[in-house]
């Protein structure tokens, strides 16, 4: 078997939705794969128009030819860039499959039926070489039927992989070995996708529909009986089942729509219809009426209604969106949820508080919430062992596959394991035996974490759960004591050998005098005892800005001398970031916008996930950067351009125009589209390695002897476009203005954006000093802050969540 990063060759039978997409991941980690799919009986109209026959290779390939096409077309891109679809070779199981004795890894990805997959498998072992490493990607069929009549030698190369779609977004693999599989090929495939891929992986077993989506369309069917039983509406049920409870804005009924209702009955019937007993098949039968929803066609976003669909009143004001009476088959406006429960819930901080709140109540939705929930539990403790070895298994599964915040077990710690199992049997609910086992042992908990790690209940004891050596978790380094310095907005986290984390923990993570008087105080810790700074974090996004409330509030009351005192303490936080005489590292993650980009530009590197979206955005609320931003930027234009004879314009205009226009990376990789990625910088494969690949670089640039900046923020040093610039781009906003893309106040923006990365009013080539640089900026920055139209903006991105183009 060969080492992880020795995969250079795969290959995917089958390119559909899925095959196609997994062959798009394999792009993006850098694999070149062969993506195959069968020969068209008949030529399309354009084939037969370029005089083109069957036998022809394009028409032969055809079907792969589309489906890397559409790769580059589809949203969201499953491509991190579109030129990785290079990676992919389109061909046809006629004329390529002996092409598979070359590859490394071969992927089954056809359509999810037992029959076809044996015939493909076939075709695949007449070709195969033997320790090549085959998988079969299937969401619950049997690798036991599939493999019919396969070789011994076929079998211990195989195993099933269960991505999660959209595969470049869902982080779950479900590896799921078959009787004969050879432990090593299990863990090889294991490493490949963790390490090659950046996948979480569980091990599961070769059951009905594995793990996540055993258990996750259990909590759906069970949701909906629950729903009848208790008479809710639709939106009702998608209230108590979102976030308060853990689970991703979609909650329910949203997320059947996107799924598919067809979808999601085959997944439900492939449990019920392998079922030994008859009580599970019981618990996978789906109300009469959503089978009748998929009768009519009503089957969700593809058929364009489902729980929900889209109406055109033009009506001022009316939602345009309607929710299904599902008693009696209308469509309606959606209606406000008014809930005790909802409300306590949204007043607590945190998963935990939220879900105690939200099963506490003595109204209906809590009593809804306690009952779907408590079934949930006791059918996730009764798998374990069937469908997955370990507990840890099942809610890594249920967060990474259908991201939830905790998984099963993680939830009942969360409420109380101890309580809630006596209140169940208050209720007489059926409690599985070895949980009643653990309780009785003197247990409260099923996760413990100790001094030496994080420990799980198992088989009775207490297991210790497996860290890669190679992942830093924030979180459990806070546990064992490691916080060298916190206030409310950040943290310093000593993450070993000498190196410090500066984490920001504020609210969405956005940037005020907390977390600016922590990066200051960082510095001086870290220049005084450490070898070294990352900043990262493990918050849902990195960092989305500054904190705009706050500037909105002392915009609206005058205050300008605070709204100056906070733009010289960003820049001066900054400034004493990129001047420490020890290596820093930036490790940011998804959206990484504004004053998140702007706290990442003084770092020596930046080690950017894959799904970093990156960007400075400030014109969306009316702004322009006045943390460095355009400061960096101009440093940036002048280091690639130093010579007087270089021509900035041509670079100028374009990083012009990705500010002005707030546009953000839509990956790490991306980032190199728009001139954030540095020379320096590098994109990692797997994020759950960011912090302490950081951590390495930051170890590598100190034992090769890091000599940091001086700081000579006055010194004349950065070569700007002066006047000359300035004009050029004062014509492009003209024409942009004249044209009527933009408003006047959008052509304000941009121009004293402008003047800031020209350099303000000075000759073509001149050099000036960052210190120049910051003082243009805060002026613009400050200036803008005092126009109604901007406070306007910065209003719409607080209510709204959106800008808006005043």
């Amino acid at each position: 078997m060969k080492q992880w990063n020795e995969v250079q060759r795969a290959a995917v039978i089958g390119s559909g939705v899925m095959g196609a997409a997994i062959a798009a991941h394999l792009a993006n980690a850098g694999i070149r794969c062969l993506l195959l799919d069968i020969v068209p009986e008949e030529l399309t109209e354009d084939e037969v128009e370029a005089g083109k026959t069957l036998e022809h290779p394009d028409v032969r390939s055809r079907h792969a030819n589309q489906a890397i096409a559409r790769l580059k077309k589809s949203s969201p891109a499953p491509l991190y860039m579109e030129a990785f679809a290079e990676r992919i070779i389109p061909g046809n199981t006629a004329d390529h499959l002996q092409e598979l004795a070359q590859v490394d890894w071969i992927i089954e990805a056809v359509t999810e039926r037992v029959d076809v997959k044996r015939t493909v498998l076939a075709q695949i072992e007449r070709h195969w070489q033997e320790g090549t490493l085959i998988s079969s990607n299937t969401s619950g069929i049997s690798l036991e039927s599939m493999l019919e009549g396969r070789s011994e030698a076929f079998r211990r190369s195989f195993v099933g992989t269960h991505f999660f779609n959209p595969p470049r977004y869902m982080h779950l693999v479900e590896l799921i070995p078959n009787a004969l599989s050879d432990q090593s090929v299990l863990e090889g495939a294991k490493e490949w996708c963790e390490r090659r891929l950046g996948k979480g992986v569980v091990i599961a077993k070769d059951t009905p529909n594995f793990i996540a989506n055993r258990i996750g369309t259990y909590g759906l069917v069970i949701t909906l009986q629950e729903m009848e039983r208790y008479g809710l509406t639709i939106e009702e049920v998608d209230a108590l089942t979102g976030p308060i409870i853990g689970r991703p804005k979609s909650a329910t009924f949203r997320t059947l729509d996107i799924v598919g209702l067809d979808t999601f009955l085959h997944v439900a019937n492939n449990v019920a219809d392998h079922a030994e007993t008859e009580a599970e098949r019981n618990a996978f039968a789906l109300p009469p009426w959503f089978k009748e929803m998929v009768e009519r066609g009503w089957l969700g976003e593809k058929s364009g209604q489902g729980f929900y669909r889209k109406v055109r009143s033009g009506l001022p004001g009316e939602d345009p969106i309607h929710a299904l009476r599902w008693q009696d088959w209308t469509y309606g406006p959606r209606q406000l949820v008014a809930s005790v429960t909802l409300q306590q819930a949204k007043r607590e901080k945190g998963t935990a508080a939220k879900l105690r709140a939200a099963i506490s109540g003595r109204d209906q939705g809590s009593q809804f919430i306690w009952s779907m929930m408590k079934q949930v539990l006791c059918y996730a403790a009764s798998k374990v062992g069937e469908i997955a070895d370990h507990i840890e298994d099942i809610d890594k599964a249920m967060r990474w596959g259908f991201n939830w915040e905790l998984g099963p077990f993680e939830c009942w710690d969360a409420i109380g394991l101890r309580d809630s199992v006596a209140r169940m049997r208050a209720e007489d609910t059926e409690i599985p035996n070895w949980v009643e086992a653990w309780l009785e042992q003197g247990h409260e908990r099923f996760y413990e974490q100790r001094s030496s790690g994080l420990f799980f209940a198992a088989a009775g004891e207490w297991q210790q759960a497996v860290e890669s050596e190679q992942s830093i978790l924030l979180r459990s380094l806070k546990e064992q004591g490691r916080t060298i310095a916190r206030n409310s907005g950040a943290s310093l986290i000593d993450v070993g050998d000498d190196v410090a984390c500066l984490e920001f923990h504020s609210p969405n993570n956005a940037i005020g005098e907390d977390i600016l008087s922590m990066i200051e105080k960082s510095v001086d810790i870290v220049a005084r005892d450490y070898r070294g700074l990352i900043v990262a974090n493990e918050g849902r996004n990195f960092c989305v800005g500054a904190n705009v409330m706050l500037l909105l509030g002392e915009a609206q009351a005058e205050e300008w001398d605070e709204i100056d005192f906070i733009i010289r303490q960003f820049q001066r936080a900054m400034m004493k970031l990129k001047g420490l005489q020890r290596p820093v590292v930036a490790a940011p993650h998804r959206m990484t916008l504004g004053g998140g980009v702007e706290a990442c530009l003084p770092a020596d590197m930046i080690v950017f996930s894959p799904e970093t979206y990156f960007g400075l955005v400030e014109t969306g609320v009316g702004l322009i950067p006045g943390g460095g931003g355009c400061k960096e930027t101009a440093i940036a234009l002048s280091h690639r351009l130093p010579h007087p004879d270089d021509d900035l314009n041509a670079s100028l205009v374009r990083a012009f125009e990705t500010i002005a226009m707030a546009k953000v990376s839509n990956s790490g990789h991306d980032a190199l589209r728009l001139a954030y990625v540095r020379s320096q910088d590098r994109v990692l494969f797997a994020e759950q390695r960011r912090i302490y690949e950081a951590k390495q670089a930051v170890l590598a640039m100190d034992s090769a002897g890091y000599v940091g900046q001086v700081q000579e923020a006055g010194r004349p040093s950065i070569r700007v476009a002066g006047r000359e610039g300035f004009g050029v781009l004062q014509l492009a906003v003209s024409n942009m203005l004249e044209g009527g893309y933009i408003s006047e106040h959008d052509a304000l923006i941009a121009r004293k954006l402008a003047r800031v990365l020209t350099g303000g009013d000075v000759p073509a080539n001149r050099l000036v000093s960052e210190s120049h640089l910051l003082d243009l900026e805060r002026e613009a920055f400050l200036s803008l802050c005092g126009e109604r139209k901007t406070q306007q903006r910065m209003q719409h991105m607080l209510s709204k969540g959106k800008p808006l183009r005043n």
